[in-house]
């Protein structure tokens, strides 16, 4: 229910190009206690008034010389998006009351005034308007409700993610490093490629999960300054399932997706990739994406087996191959973005090292 106070004091507009009609529209108002009723003749002033005081309730002549009341509303229309104008019609033309309402107007009323009626529709509108302002207020509240719940579930996923990959930066402290630089080489990537807001910002929380499950490879394996033995290369292999499965069956978008980078970022366009020697388009975007940054950030980064190269090194291994990497193994659109702008990759690499 609406206060009566409320109703009172709502903020009324009288349009009419006769100062009879205004006159005798403001005293029927200010009779019934109306405090708020302002008036103008100029139905051209009527859009830049109502944009400064968004009046609850605009009583409008529809015969008016230069702006019909027609257009007056038409211009309103722009004021109020959600198309609820605020308008009472007056007129004198019977033809012309449906026509009004087809045009937006909330309600009608007659010339000569009848002041019962002309008062009870007022009231009528006045209550409808403030009710509907208060739905507006209220869905504007939970609105924001949503929004902050919506962050507060980020919140909690960002703390999952870097949970996990801090249980494995023990093992590697370069780690902490890395996953801030695959983070914003993957985001930037995915702009480059000119993907949708959602992958941009998924891929941004989900990439640096990719390696997570190393934290279920053995030390002596993982931290291995020497070349891999057959047997300990297949072991290393298995962070990509043992990833998959840490994160599997989630279902945040951000920790799918870190799933599915997890099992499938060392997979190769050609098909020589592992685990499962996907190909092509087979590979998931989000894969195909984060392979080629990881490759980057690997060439730049020292490991234990390596010394970290410089970025013009690392751009030549990536476009012309080195036996090991190979351009064939990347998605052909996404190497060629990536190499058109690789000195923003540079930028990133340099941003994110200590």
């Amino acid at each position: 229910m609406i206060d009566p106070s409320a109703i009172l004091n709502a903020n009324i507009l009288i349009v009419d190009d006769l100062e009879v009609n205004v006159t005798l529209l403001s005293r029927m108002l200010a009779s019934a206690g109306y405090r708020c009723v302002t008036s103008t003749m100029d139905p051209r002033a009527v859009y830049a008034l109502h944009g400064r005081h968004h009046y609850d309730l605009i009583l409008l002549d529809l015969l008016m010389p230069e702006m019909d009341g027609f257009q007056v509303m038409e211009g309103l229309k722009e004021l109020e998006p959600d198309g609820w104008l605020p308008v009472l019609v007056i007129t004198a033309q019977p033809g012309h009351k449906l026509r009004a309402l087809h045009a937006g107007a909330r309600d009608f009323v007659s010339k000569p005034f009848d002041l019962a009626e002309l008062l009870a529709r007022v009231r009528n509108l006045l209550e409808a308007r403030l009710l509907h302002k208060q739905l507006q207020q209220y869905n504007d509240v939970l609105e924001e409700r949503v929004r902050k719940r919506t962050r507060a579930l980020q919140d909690s996923y960002l703390e999952t993610i870097f949970t996990m990959t801090r249980a494995a930066e023990h093992k590697d402290e370069e780690l902490g490093a890395h996953v801030q630089r695959i983070s914003a080489y993957s985001r930037a990537l995915a702009e480059l490629l000119g993907l949708d807001n959602d992958f941009v910002d998924t891929i941004f929380f989900a990439s640096p999960m990719h390696d997570i499950g190393k934290i279920g490879i053995p030390d002596h394996i993982l931290l291995k300054p020497a070349p891999l033995t057959p047997d300990e290369w297949e072991i290393m292999k298995r962070h990509t399932t043992m990833g998959a499965q840490i994160l599997g069956n989630a279902t945040s978008p951000y920790l799918k997706m870190g799933a599915e980078i997890a099992l499938n970022h060392h997979e190769r366009w050609d098909g020589g990739g592992y685990p499962h020697g996907l190909r092509g388009e087979a590979i998931p975007p989000a894969a195909r994406v984060m392979n080629i940054c990881d490759i980057y950030d690997a060439l730049r980064s020292r490991r234990p087996y390596k010394p970290a190269l410089d970025h013009r090194q690392s751009i030549d291994i990536i476009t012309h191959g080195d036996g090991r990497t190979q351009p064939a193994h990347f998605d052909p659109a996404i190497l060629a973005t990536f190499l058109e702008h690789h000195a923003r990759f540079r930028d990133i690499f340099e941003e994110y090292t200590a």
